[in-house]
């Protein structure tokens, strides 16, 4: 197996001018080298273009730029044309094998990031051929000026990470994409990304659990930047107030929640797409979790509730 090989980086970029020339420069002085970054512009109207333009012109051997759409995807679906892009185009990419990092615009990247994963990619091929893996890691959650706002993204937003298993990750996501690295095995399982998908993270992250390996590097390898345009961000956890009401008050209280019905609806679709190559609890799982998508709030909190028991 080869100990160095080349890696693509995929990077999605809208509007990002800001902090762009701050995480490709992070990127570029990384320890690890063997690389191409494969970068789709959203439609962008600043002039995120014009950089990437200038980046290719001076790093040609490092940056694959696709040509332009007149489409604005929005984030997942640009990552995942992207993910389907270097699967098609090894060769042109000079792949041996795809394997794949994901980026966002408006981060900064530990210089040792890629060599890491690396590392804990190839270990966990080594323990199987053609294993679906996906490798993530922590974050460290920064402010625009990248000053520390917490030293642990999974603790700041109360993760319970140790809820790794399929049925688990069906209804709650723990892989953060910008720290994802994935091979091929996972990704020619996965794709393509459907639109019922809430994230391409997240369903690379179901996909990785149902027939191969979730790694965490229990460790920081991103400077996760907040600012007011992040897509999705971090939100310190807070534990809930304890409500004084009577069972049948919260009952009739309780609204239906739209997250959790869309979590059904991937559910449901991931059910469509792999049932067939599932064990029967996972299966139930996903039944489970797919009944969320009732329009009665009692009723989805309480699938909710069971599906957590998975």
């Amino acid at each position: 197996m080869n100990q160095s090989p080349k890696i693509a980086i995929l990077l999605a970029t809208y509007n990002g001018s800001r902090f762009l020339s701050e995480q490709l420069d992070s990127i570029l002085s990384q320890t690890y080298t063997n690389f191409i970054l494969v970068v789709r512009d959203d439609c962008s109207t600043d002039n995120t273009r014009s950089m990437l333009e200038d980046y290719r012109q001076t790093h040609a051997d490092k940056m694959h730029l696709l040509e332009p759409d007149v489409r604005n995807q929005g984030a997942s679906a640009s990552f995942s044309c992207l993910l389907e892009y270097v699967l098609q185009h090894k060769q042109v990419l000079e792949l041996d094998r795809a394997y794949m990092m994901f980026c966002d615009q408006d981060d900064v990247w530990y210089s040792d990031k890629i060599e890491r994963q690396v590392q804990s990619m190839l270990a966990a091929e080594a323990a199987a051929v053609n294993l679906p893996v996906l490798v993530h890691s922590d974050l460290e959650v920064v402010s625009e000026a990248l000053v520390q706002i917490a030293p642990s993204f999974i603790r700041y937003q109360g993760l319970e990470i140790q809820c790794n298993q399929f049925c688990q990750i069906v209804i709650s996501n723990l892989v953060t994409g910008c720290t994802a690295f994935i091979n091929e095995a996972l990704a020619r399982q996965a794709c393509p990304v459907p639109q019922q998908a809430i994230m391409h993270d997240w369903w690379l992250a179901l996909v990785a659990t149902a027939f191969g390996k979730l790694v965490l590097l229990d460790a920081p390898l991103v400077r996760y930047r907040q600012h007011g345009r992040n897509t999705i961000g971090a939100k310190e956890h807070a534990k809930l107030p304890v409500i004084s009401l009577s069972l049948w008050q919260r009952v009739f209280a309780c609204k239906p929640n739209e997250h959790l019905y869309e979590v059904a609806r991937q559910a449901q679709e991931f059910s469509m797409c792999y049932g067939r190559q599932l064990s029967w609890r996972q299966r139930s799982g996903l039944r489970v979790s797919a009944a969320m998508r009732v329009r009665s709030g009692f009723l989805q909190r309480l699938c909710y509730r069971v599906a957590r028991c998975f």
